[in-house]
């Protein structure tokens, strides 16, 4: 299903449609978006496009390295008459279509702009990070890799996951976190979700990688890496010492979250 009812907001900023539900994006285009790769980046539940775009300044570091970065709007779930704009990440029983959306935009995006269909990535923060771990689950046909930073996956997602997967993937998550269930501090013993550890072990076995290194970043904390001989693929989890159930700032974590971000973006594909 394609995207219907395009039209301008404003210079870069966009609305549509998807399956009769609204959405808005905004685009941040490289000066020769020919052949670019393309991040998606997806909100936090509430949030608008714009307030990922002011909140993080990833196209200050993005658009200068060359890519593509579209800030996306989530929608109200049309099987509830109440609530807040979310991603249907998968914690709800029945929600709206953000698998066949985001995949549909992405489509649009590469055929608009003429950009690398090869190299379309996710982005999302909170519920928007939820919703990366459905997203590579059930849409790598389309992104080669997700990045979730304060998300985990969901129970629903959990159940059904794949055997095998083809897709790189980076967790970001926060020491003290209160948001995403851990075994580091027993708060995965309370959600029926699973450990965020457990997620990470899954991503890096059904793409079937092996442990690289793991780095020491920051103030105190550990980026860990994954990957295998003859495999573009690629698994990271950084672990943020003291970090919260917030996108990093460097003045506290010592981490430029963005520049690493696109330097896992950047890895995939390179093999020794």
């Amino acid at each position: 299903m394609p995207l219907e009812e395009i039209s301008v907001i404003s210079e870069n900023h966009f609305e549509c449609t998807y399956d009769g539900i609204p959405h808005d994006f905004i685009i941040d285009m490289p000066t020769q978006p020919e052949g670019a790769p393309l991040i998606l980046m997806l909100p936090g539940w509430g949030n608008l496009a714009e307030t990922l775009r002011f909140s993080t300044h990833f196209s200050d570091d993005a658009i200068p390295r060359g890519y593509a970065v579209v800030y996306v709007t989530g929608a109200r779930n049309k099987y509830e008459r109440t609530g807040n704009i979310n991603w249907n990440s998968g914690i709800s029983e029945k929600g709206n279509d953000d698998v066949g959306f985001l995949i549909a935009l992405a489509e649009y995006l590469q055929n608009q702009y003429k950009l690398d269909c090869s190299r379309t990535f996710a982005v999302g923060f909170s519920n928007g990070a939820f919703m990366t771990h459905r997203l590579a689950m059930e849409g790598s046909k389309t992104f080669s890799a997700c990045v979730s930073v304060a998300g985990f996956m969901p129970e629903k997602i959990w159940n059904k996951r794949n055997k095998k997967n083809k897709v790189s993937f980076f967790q970001v998550t926060g020491e003290f976190d209160d948001v995403v269930p851990k075994v580091s501090d027993g708060t995965a013993a309370y959600t029926k979700n699973p450990a965020i550890e457990d997620v990470v072990d899954y991503w890096v076995k059904s793409n079937r990688l092996e442990k690289e290194d793991s780095l020491d970043m920051g103030k105190g904390s550990v980026l860990t890496r994954y990957s295998a001989s003859k495999s573009a693929l690629q698994v990271w989890n950084l672990f943020i010492k003291d970090g919260r159930h917030s996108w990093p700032e460097k003045r506290i974590s010592g981490i430029d979250i963005n520049s690493l971000i696109l330097d896992f973006f950047n890895s995939i594909g390179e093999i020794d």
